[in-house]
């Protein structure tokens, strides 16, 4: 492995530092499996696929390349009418149906999708942008355990509730982002089946195929006519699930703003109501931490995903006296990722998932130099065409800066310092937002301490964006309200009496 030559120091001895870039390439290795698209998609409604009857479709867009993957049906209110008719007509069989056969369908699900892992995963890197190993690794396999998890719940729920009787909402509406969407629909599906109730599912405008690809399971798996309905479309068509009186819950995850909307239409209606929502995540790492442990964790806590991840660690505290060395050691080790073809088993950071998005990062990141910041940006190479952007570090961030304020949803760490346990927890938690931190040190008790005084749906401990379907995720303030996953997550899908 080559290394630099270090500089001569009369103090001491600097370190070596690994040098990569042209001195070590790596040979493409992009995945070959066959996503089986169809070259235009239909709408999902009473167990069947139905053209829209709007007669509009709008092109799903490759964010790498910039080429239509496929025609997506947009919904008119005439087909979300259909589908929520579909699904009020399904509940009463669904809901008294034994939990033990409602399981066996979310078992058939979760299996059905692993028989498909590579296509899908293959599917939701070309629509989504994120890099394949993502894909691969986590967003398919997770949403598989979702449906196993929840499978395994549907026949016990007397035991998740003990002293009550839980009973369905009825028809659930559901509105899924752009960031994780067949994760996200797990996340929705799954519980909502389990708890007995059906369900109108309208995924995010960018990355509706994995939904609709997840529809042909779902008819392969029989599930009864109208549990599940998929209708696909813009904004228009989100309103629409949204607001549609059939509707006993609606369950929401996407921006705050949108956030704020929806609680607005739906106060006073009776329905049940789930937002999760933006974050600002505060990562904090102490004196006492595992340093080169603390930087991969960071890493993978703000370069995830591209960045696309409403939990990550986009605000980095460092405690004042080790602050140097974790910028220079995070450098280095920004300096190894690559950019590029997600499709690359290589690839580390993918494509932005939209000319919009773009835009808006680069806008922030353009406001972070105005205010002041210092901008570290390594010098990789980006791809000619498709929606890309470099990791990148500020450094002298405060907290007025648009960059420690907004969420910014892309690659982009602001870094700042804190000297004391309690300014780092008043920093931390100096943010509209509150669905995660990270804490990084090698006490106990001051993690219990830190878990405790941090406003924070999900406090990770020397780790980050570690997820499991029995562990409830989150948040509080504007990172919205109700939980999804293990028993809490269950709570939300029923009533109790």
């Amino acid at each position: 492995m080559p290394v630099s030559t270090p500089k001569k120091s009369r103090s001491r001895r600097a370190e070596p530092e690994l040098v990569f870039g042209d001195l070590w390439e790596f040979d493409p290795a992009p995945e070959s499996a066959d996503p089986k698209l169809k070259d235009r998609y239909t709408l999902f409604i009473d167990g069947k696929f139905v053209a829209p009857k709007s007669r509009k479709y709008f092109a799903s867009i490759n964010p790498a390349t910039e080429q239509p993957l496929a025609e997506i049906p947009h919904a008119s209110a005439k087909d979300v009418d259909a589908a929520y008719a579909a699904a009020t007509k399904a509940a009463p069989a669904w809901a008294t149906l034994p939990g033990a056969e409602r399981g066996k369908y979310l078992y058939r699900l979760a299996r059905l999708l692993q028989d498909r892992a590579r296509e899908f995963a293959v599917a939701e890197t070309l629509d989504g942008g994120k890099p394949i190993k993502e894909s691969r690794d986590f967003d398919v396999p997770m949403a598989a355990a979702h449906f196993f998890y929840h499978a395994g719940w549907a026949d016990k729920l007397a035991y998740a509730f003990p002293g009550a009787t839980p009973v369905p909402h009825g028809v659930v509406g559901q509105v899924i982002p752009w960031n994780f969407p067949l994760l996200m629909l797990a996340w929705k599906l799954a519980p909502a089946l389990a708890t007995g109730n059906t369900v109108v599912l309208k995924p995010a405008e960018t990355t509706s195929i994995t939904a609709l690809k997840f529809a042909e399971i779902i008819a392969e798996a029989e599930l009864p006519p109208g549990v599940v309905n998929i209708v696909t479309g813009a904004g228009d068509v989100g309103a629409a699930v949204v607001n549609h009186p059939a509707a006993a819950k609606v369950a929401f995850t996407g921006s705050t703003e949108v956030g704020k909307v929806i609680m607005r239409s739906t106060a006073g209606t009776g329905k049940k109501l789930t937002l999760e929502l933006g974050g600002k995540a505060a990562n904090i790492v102490f004196d006492d931490a595992p340093l080169d442990q603390a930087v991969e964790g960071i890493v993978n806590g703000i370069f995830f995903n591209q960045g696309h991840v409403c939990c990550a660690g986009s605000r980095l505290l460092v405690q004042e006296s080790v602050a140097d060395a974790v910028f220079t050691r995070l450098r280095n080790r920004v300096r190894t990722l690559r950019v590029g073809d997600p499709m690359d088993k290589n690839t580390d950071i993918g494509a932005i998932n939209s000319k919009t998005q773009l835009d808006k990062i680069a806008e922030l990141v353009q406001a972070g130099q105005d205010e002041g910041a210092e901008l570290y940006q390594p010098s990789c190479p980006l791809p000619k065409k498709g929606w890309f952007f470099r990791p990148s570090l500020f450094r002298g961030v405060e907290l007025s800066h648009r960059i420690a304020r907004e969420e910014v949803f892309g690659p982009v760490l602001s870094i700042l310092t804190f000297r004391t346990v309690e300014e780092a927890i008043e920093k931390a938690n100096n943010t509209a937002y509150g669905l995660s931190a990270g804490v990084w040190t090698d006490k106990g008790s001051r993690i219990l301490k830190m878990s405790t005084a941090l406003k924070a749906g999900v406090v990770w401990a020397n780790t980050y964006n570690k997820f499991d379907p029995a562990s409830p995720f989150g948040g509080y303030k504007e990172s919205g309200f109700g939980r999804e996953g293990g028993k809490h997550g269950l709570a939300d899908y029923v009533k109790l009496t």
